[in-house]
């Protein structure tokens, strides 16, 4: 490879040269949702994050596993050991089978993924396929004397793993502040006194009679903890160590602490190589959340339907500002930020229409950059999408200037702009004209009203010329007359 990639390393903290373990093959796990629910803004993030990580290194030649798994049981309301199953009391509410509920916001965040534009990934397994491999994990993991059976539950003693290894190399925790409980209300939770300490996490956990999921293992019927499933799955689908785990920075602690801790006091092994984190969203300056009322599902987004939307947005535009900024800054979302980026979007999709309309000169008029270096190089740096973007930029700067005679573009310059919105906006950045349907045939319609417009006009037909141009005009498309002919462009 000409130039290296380089990825931010959770762990270590430091950007590192990436290294497949078994080029050209590598292996990408990424937590996937917990389905109690619509999907929401903060489940666009990450999978478009590493959806486009993924088409990149697939574009640099390597073969991509990615496996994101469905959380469908396990994941408690506290996000550690106490209270009910998220997905078991949304069924209960509902008055629905568990299994009913995850088959509805699975389905949910399947079409929200599509309608995003992120690839499936390779394998996409559930918490509850994988009981077994869970169980077994854990008979090792205790076997190995890194975990105990208290009252029918099954926990991870951090205290014993943590001399031999580091608990909060990833989170940078302290052990001794996690067993005091510092900074934390001091109460007493359910189960806490089956622990040896706070710190220690659930492998496995006994069904009380009213839990309805569960299953058979021998310390009784129970279900298996949060953490426990994404390890087993995991190894299962890339081995016991692999190249990249991806997620949000919210699932450093405890869900990767523990992955990790699990993972080596199983297998005896780093389960990772490169821990990447993509960071938080905010609404308006403020984080998101039920009890703030700005908590906002994907679908509302494309609706528009919810009091702080001043209107619906595209999938693509959630898209697109997402890929304004680096996937490791904070990201604030508010009706003016997804304007312009409807308006940025839109503007790269129509150089694309007029790439198209461009007559060859023999030669450029200027010195072109190479945009399809520029772009890499960006990428290369940390998946830096935001760079990329600007770099695109440059290119729609380039065609509208040729369109409207400021500069000539030679017909291999044109080829490569062409390939580069085929390789890099629609495929590795993932983007796509969904605000005004499928662009060719959009395009195919708006020539044909040009032409009847054109026709008009020739014929000194204004009030129809006007009248054509009124009407779209009502659809935020606006005509412009130029000297090299007639163009439209969406506002």
């Amino acid at each position: 490879m000409e130039h290296p990639v380089y990825i931010t390393n959770s762990l270590t903290r430091q950007k590192e040269n990436f290294i497949p373990l078994n080029p050209p093959h590598v292996g990408l796990y990424v937590c996937g949702p917990t389905v109690y629910g619509p999907p929401h803004l903060g489940n666009a993030r990450p999978y478009i994050t590493f959806d486009v990580l993924r088409k990149y290194l697939t574009y640099l030649g390597y073969k991509v596993r990615y496996v994101r798994n469905i959380t469908d049981v396990g994941h408690l309301e506290s996000d550690a050991d106490e209270g009910e199953d998220k997905i078991a009391k949304k069924a209960r509410l509902e008055q629905l089978e568990p299994m009913e509920i995850v088959k509805l916001y699975t389905d949910l965040f399947h079409l929200a993924m599509e309608q995003l534009n992120n690839d499936k990934p390779s394998i996409e397994p559930t918490a509850s396929g994988h009981i077994i491999e869970q169980i077994s994990m854990i008979e090792k993991i205790i076997a190995n004397g890194l975990a105990y059976e208290s009252n029918g539950s099954v926990y991870f003693d951090v205290t014993q793993y943590s001399k031999q290894h580091h608990y909060g190399a990833l989170s940078g925790k302290v052990l001794d502040d996690l067993i005091a409980g510092a900074g934390e209300e001091q109460r007493v939770l359910e189960g806490q006194e089956e622990k040896r300490n706070r710190a220690d996490f659930a492998l496995w956990k006994k069904a009380m009679p009213e839990h309805i999921m569960r299953w058979p293992s021998p310390w009784g019927l129970g279900f298996p903890g949060w953490h426990i499933e994404c390890s087993a799955m995991s190894s299962k689908y890339l081995g016991e160590t692999f190249d990249i785990h991806g997620g949000g920075m919210d699932l450093q602690f405890p869900h990767h602490e523990a992955e990790i801790a699990q993972s080596q006091g199983c297998n005896h092994v780093a389960p990772v190589k490169y821990w990447m984190h993509n960071n938080m969203i905010t609404i308006d300056g403020k984080k998101m959340g039920k009890s703030l009322g700005n908590f906002i599902h994907l679908e509302q987004f494309f609706t528009g339907n919810h009091p702080l939307l001043t209107q619906a947005y595209a999938p693509m535009t959630i898209r697109f500002f997402m890929l304004q900024a680096h996937y490791r800054s904070t990201l604030d979302i508010s009706n003016q930020a997804l304007e312009a980026a409807e308006k940025a979007n839109q503007k790269v999709m129509n150089a694309f229409g007029t790439l198209h309309k461009l007559k060859p000169s023999s030669n450029n008029t200027a010195n072109i950059p190479d945009i399809r270096k520029q772009i890499t190089t960006a990428l290369n740096d940390d998946l830096n999408t935001a760079i990329a973007l600007s770099h695109v930029f440059e290119m729609v700067r380039l065609i509208n200037a040729a369109y409207a005679g400021i500069e000539q573009l030679s017909e291999q310059t044109i080829a490569e702009f062409t390939s580069i919105y085929h390789d890099f906006v629609f495929g590795v950045l993932g983007l796509r004209n969904d605000q005004t349907g499928d662009s060719s045939d959009v395009t195919g319609l708006m020539d044909l009203i040009i032409a009847i417009r054109t026709e008009a006009r020739n014929k000194k037909d204004f009030a129809t010329s006007d009248k054509i141009r009124d009407a779209l005009a009502q659809l935020n498309i606006r005509i412009k007359d130029e000297k090299n002919g007639v163009s439209w462009i969406k506002d």
